[in-house]
């Protein structure tokens, strides 16, 4: 009673702090919601302006689809993924730098210039579109813009299924090419804009032309600088940081990097895995020779990792060793088992037919599709009938929504492809339907009406059933691969216990210095993005836990040794690298100092170490590589310009070692000088340096990418 009664007196103070409580709780979660710019959803951020995962996962989708399209691909592996999410990166970047400087200027792409982009037809990316001439290859404006008519009326038409939806993904890439098109021009304006500020003149031009068309003949002596031991050379601490100083700004850094140190252990078959392939393929050799139909069952069921359709191909689309060895084997007859060492494979194959068929095939359609089955088969052959009996093909065509166009299509595209009974048998019409008969598919719930063109290109084709089984490792030996090297990981859980013992316990400990988020793999490995964010979350010294990659086949743990921040590279990490350097100029002016007053190759040739040697056609242009030291030196073609025939150089510091040349010949190649090309020249010389202001953006731009955090 006492409890109670102390708090109903205490009351309207509990209401008070439980109110306030509620308040913070609630508060606390509508921060989180309203803070703006909190990161957890941005892959990365230019210039303030951040982007969502959900954007960019969009433009990864956008590009992928152009790519599977323009390629003829049905998707897309593990490495291409990673190349098309570098690509949206950067074009992402790129275009928001390139916006903002074209801002500034008052630069923009106009739709009527567009347009004129697209009545020229000459773009490259154009011709990487559908909507190129059959005969000629090139860009048609009008097939797009009958595209684009029947694409405005996609709602309205009578199509089927199959060819809206072929309809909207080639509407999604044009609108891909537009934005595309767009944003390159833009960036060619701005561009050209700095170009033009490089301005080649009759001048520039004549000395270019000297420069690549004097040629000099010469003698030389060198002292390298490896006569010199670098321990006799000494370099302080404050000569690093005084170089260190004036070379600062080659050592900035764009974004962080991380020296690491991993461990990557592939784990591979044991003998008993090779042994127990080698008895299936054995078994599946036997049971392939009474098979006698449905091969694409048999050939699945067993693994194989060449899949069986139902049409005849090329020799060339089978693997290499099934084709080294088709021209020994009857029809339905089996052969092997054997091991095939390039691809470490047991193998067995049967050949059911051979026969001649077209590498190209131009033909044209008609898809019939109604509400059933039953009107299906009477409105197809409704329109069978019709064509029999002389109907325009293209007309009836057009009068259920379609082109009734021919069109050519490429053995390739399906050879080598996996393929269900429908396309089989549709590829099997297609290859041995006569010349200009008309044919009626059903193929599920539609029927087609076909009618084969023209065939060219008639080869030897082979129907042939494959079992290759590459030879695998067994749960059991992954196992023993697991437990061992977990049982090291966890007895060894510093950056010290692993250098110390990797080794011993027969493993690498593998380093690898300035490793960028935007790589992808750990170690060039699949599926080690845990591992990635893993590394760019840790402290110095931490090691990893153990990590499952690759292709599951992959175990690996990972050490951060160092974090090099964005921003200067600390001095100590350069420091050998500048000391190198002073320790060089330091031996150039010991050996020039020797050298001083010398006024013959002989004097030189006579010092400890020198080496001599002759070469022709050095110039201005272009480095000499001077083969007795084994170095490029661009310094020797500029000295050689300018020194007469028949004169001693000065002691030259080249990058090897130090030299003097006397010029014996002088000579210019037959090209004559013209004007306008050299001056064409220098012009494409300054395209590429207007080029790298990309680069040159980007150094001062505020980038920041976290995409690893997401994909």
């Amino acid at each position: 009673m006492a409890t109670l009664q102390t708090i109903r007196s205490k009351g309207p103070l509990l209401v008070i702090v439980i109110g306030l409580a509620l308040f913070a709780f609630i508060a606390g979660d509508a921060w989180k919601i309203l803070q703006p710019h909190q990161g957890k959803q941005d892959v990365g951020e230019v210039n303030g302006e951040t982007l969502s995962a959900q954007d960019y996962q969009k433009m990864v989708d956008e590009l992928s689809e152009v790519i599977k399209l323009t390629n003829g691909l049905n998707s897309l592996n593990e490495d291409q993924l990673s190349n098309v999410k570098d690509q949206v990166w950067q074009s992402y970047v790129n275009n928001k730098l390139i916006a903002a400087e074209a801002e500034k200027l008052g630069l923009t792409v106009t739709d009527a210039e567009l347009q004129a982009i697209i009545d020229q037809g000459t773009h490259p990316m154009l011709m990487q579109t559908p909507f190129r001439n059959p005969q000629t290859g090139a860009f048609d404006k009008d097939m797009l813009k009958k595209f684009l008519v029947d694409y405005a009326n996609l709602n309205n038409s009578q199509m089927p299924a199959q060819y809206v939806e072929y309809y909207q993904t080639l509407g999604n890439f044009w609108k891909f090419i537009e934005k595309s098109l767009r944003q390159s021009t833009l960036a060619e304006k701005y561009q050209n804009l700095i170009m033009r500020s490089l301005i080649s003149n009759p001048v520039a031009a004549e000395d270019a032309f000297k420069g690549r068309t004097e040629q000099s003949d010469m003698l030389l002596a060198a002292v390298p600088y490896s006569s010199i031991a670098d321990s006799t050379v000494q370099v302080s601490d404050d000569e690093i940081r005084k170089l260190y100083d004036t070379r600062k700004e080659q050592f900035k850094q764009l974004a962080e990097t991380r020296n690491i140190r991993y461990i990557d252990v592939r784990v591979v078959p044991s003998d008993a895995d090779r042994q127990a392939v080698q008895k299936e393929v054995t078994d599946y050799s036997n049971q392939l020779a009474n098979t006698s139909d449905d091969f694409a069952t048999f050939v699945r069921s067993t693994g194989s990792v060449v899949n069986y359709a139902d049409v005849p191909v090329n020799k060339t689309v089978l693997p290499q060793d099934v084709t080294a060895r088709l021209d020994s084997v009857a029809i339905n007859e089996v052969y092997g088992p054997y091991y095939n060492q390039a691809d470490d494979s047991y193998n067995a194959f049967k050949i059911i037919a051979k026969t001649t068929a077209p590498d190209s095939i131009q033909f044209r359609q008609i898809q019939v599709y109604a509400n059933t089955e039953d009107a299906t088969k009477t409105l197809a052959d409704s329109i069978f009938t019709a064509l029999k009996g002389g109907a325009d093909f293209a007309e009836l065509a057009q009068k259920y929504g379609q082109t009734g166009e021919a069109n050519w299509i490429s053995a390739a595209s399906w050879e080598g492809a996996e393929l269900d009974a429908e396309n089989a048998k549709y590829i099997n019409a297609l290859i041995s339907q006569p010349v200009n008969e008309l044919a009626s598919l059903n193929l599920g719930q539609a029927t087609v009406i076909l009618q084969v063109m023209n065939k060219k290109a008639m080869k030897d084709k082979y129907k042939v059933a494959v079992v290759k089984r590459p030879v695998e490792f067994s749960k059991e030996t992954y196992n023993d691969a697991y437990n061992k090297f977990s049982q090291f990981v966890t007895q060894n859980t510093t950056l010290e216990d692993l250098k110390k013992n990797a080794e011993e316990s027969g493993y690498t400990l593998i380093p690898r210095t300035d490793f960028s988020s935007d790589e992808h793999y750990v170690g060039g490995v699949h599926s080690t993005r845990e591992a990635l964010k893993w590394v760019f979350a840790a402290k110095e010294g931490e090691v990893s836990p153990l990590y499952e990659c690759g292709d599951n086949d992959h175990l690996m743990v990972v050490s951060v040794e160092k974090i090099n921040p964005k921003g200067y590279r600390d001095i100590n990490s350069v420091a050998d690298m500048l000391r190198a350097e002073i320790r060089r100029d330091k031996k150039a002016e010991k050996i020039m100092a020797q050298m001083n007053g010398f006024n013959s190759l002989d004097q030189v040739k006579g010092m400890t170490d020198a080496v001599s040697d002759s070469v022709k056609h050095v110039t201005f242009s272009a480095p000499a590589y001077i083969a007795v030291t084994r170095a490029s030196e661009p310094v020797i073609g500029a000295v050689a310009e300018k020194t007469a025939a028949g004169k001693l150089s000065a002691p030259i510091k080249g990058n090897a070692g130090v030299y003097m040349i006397q010029v014996y010949n002088k000579d210019k190649s037959a090209e004559e000088f013209n004007a306008k090309t050299e001056e064409s020249n220098l012009t494409n010389m300054a395209a590429r340096y207007a080029s790298q202001c990309i680069y040159d953006l980007r150094t001062k731009a505020e980038v920041v990418d976290q995409r690893y955090l997401f994909f």
